[in-house]
């Protein structure tokens, strides 16, 4: 039942959202809203729509939208006149995303991680921590958590970082010798899954999601965010929830055998199997250094930002002799459809903001929840829980930052309480724009762990709603205390 909605969903979730855009478009336009600002929210309504629906595909979402926004601002007048904005205008709206240096950084991201899956350098990373840890259940499961952190500093793309980690996981479980469908490979093939979510919150370059708040933050309240000072705030969290991951699962899904005899030795195998380390490896993981060198003294030893360094480590990556890839072998390897996605949500949030339609949805946000006044910590509760209950219609983190971090900017700019850190406020929200931790369908590697049938949906949902609990809980004792410290709250 539930599968034949998801398809009905699917199969008219377009021209669902074609109607709904089409009366919001011809609805009065509000007093304090301009009509190209009522056309963006109906865009970003039609947006949320086919993301959530998955009813036309990421790439193919891109060009509709860059299309409608071509269209529709193009014909409406501009303010306090009746002269058009031009659909020449309109098409600069739709494109100015990809102009942006947070997408050069998504973009390159891509090609660093396809270096990582070409060479074998992140199934090796993986394998030999796994090696180290003894062959104990739960000591795997410590080497399965502790492979997603390690990975999230050098594979800065969620999917290829759990893509890795599944086939070594999966050989594991049928190396050990333990049915598909037991506890033990539910609770390894879960947590592959939740522990990239946790971490996409813990480091900036881990997720995509996390340049669509701070290309925003940088464009409308200019202050660049470097990633030591998004380490230092989110890392303990993300550091908690790890820990709190590990004890969670080995309670909701104890497994059936403490220890794996020769679990160990499979994995040495894997590892010998592997061959010497290459030279292309020992090249990309001294670039792959060097790199994470750069990121983490931006702003501290040198002024040179974040995208300018991975796209530095990219073309010494693509260069012949230095390198370890071609653009002929690599180009097929890279997703390009989430580049465009990418592109496009920082266009569709750009829009909202420069439409005033943010500022207008989130004084409505402000008035309705009663927030002018109202303390930092109640302000962060109830975005918290806005958010948590609106990433359960996405499929997408990036495009739900695209879709809300301009509005929620332009909330905390129109609250009345004294000291609010709007800089602050909005990178810890952006964290909870990463819990994809209750359904498969949140979140791409949720679906990738899915896929190996080692667990039911309601293993996941039973895991991940009290990860979820956790994640809450631990947003707001850490803005009472640790975030509060730091001055972010």
């Amino acid at each position: 039942m539930e599968e034949q909605k998801e398809s009905i969903m699917k199969k008219y979730g377009f021209y669902l959202a074609l109607l709904i855009l089409a009366v919001v478009v011809m609805l009065p336009t509000p007093e304090g809203l301009s009509v190209a600002g009522q056309r963006m929210i109906g865009i970003m309504i039609f947006s949320v729509i086919v993301w959530a629906t998955t009813a036309i595909s990421y790439p193919v979402s891109a060009g509709v939208i860059i299309a409608l926004m071509a269209l529709l601002i193009g014909f409406a007048p501009q303010p306090g006149t009746t002269k058009l904005f031009g659909t020449a205008a309109g098409m600069k709206l739709g494109l100015s995303g990809f102009s942006s240096t947070a997408f050069i950084l998504v973009a390159a991201a891509m090609f660093l991680a396809a270096a990582m899956t070409k060479t074998g350098l992140d199934k090796r990373i993986a394998l030999t921590i796994l090696s180290k840890l003894g062959a104990k259940a739960n000591r795997v499961l410590i080497g399965v958590i502790f492979c997603g952190f390690i990975l999230s500093f050098f594979v800065p793309s969620t999917t290829a970082r759990v893509a890795c980690l599944v086939p070594i996981v999966m050989g594991m479980i049928k190396a050990f010798d333990v049915p598909l469908k037991s506890k033990f490979a539910g609770m390894l093939m879960i947590t592959v899954a939740q522990v990239d979510s946790v971490w996409n919150v813990g480091i900036k370059t881990a997720a995509a999601q996390n340049m669509v708040a701070v290309n925003f933050i940088k464009s409308q309240l200019g202050v660049d965010l470097s990633w030591l000072d998004w380490f230092i705030a989110a890392a303990p969290f993300a550091l908690l929830m790890s820990i709190c991951l590990y004890k969670l699962m080995l309670y909701l899904m104890p497994p059936e055998i403490d220890e794996i005899p020769g679990g160990q030795g499979t994995v040495q195998k894997l590892l010998e199997g592997m061959g010497k380390i290459s030279v292309d490896e020992i090249k990309l993981l001294v670039i792959s250094v060097l790199l994470l060198c750069f990121w983490t003294t931006e702003k501290k030893l040198h002024p040179i930002d974040t995208s300018t360094t991975t796209m530095v480590a990219v073309t010494l990556l693509m260069l012949p002799k230095i390198g370890v890839m071609n653009w002929q072998e690599t180009v097929h390897k890279i997703n390009w459809g989430t580049v465009l996605l990418f592109g496009v949500g920082i266009s569709l949030g750009g829009a909202l903001l420069s439409t005033k339609a943010a500022t207008w949805m989130a004084n409505q946000i402000v008035v309705g929840f009663g927030l002018e006044n109202a303390t930092t910590l109640v302000v962060l509760a109830v975005m918290a829980l806005f958010l948590i209950i609106v990433h359960m219609g996405f499929a997408s983190a990036t495009g739900l930052a695209s879709a809300i971090i301009p509005i929620i900017i332009s909330v905390l700019q129109q609250l009345k309480t004294p000291g609010v850190n709007i800089v602050g406020m909005t990178m810890i929200l952006q964290y909870v724009v990463s819990f994809g931790f209750i359904l498969p369908v949140n979140a791409p590697q949720n679906m990738i762990a899915y896929g190996t049938d080692t667990f039911d949906v309601h293993d996941f949902v039973r895991t991940g709603i009290p990860l979820t609990l956790i994640g809450f809980a631990l947003i707001m004792i850490l803005g009472a205390t640790y975030w509060k410290w730091l001055g972010l709250v």
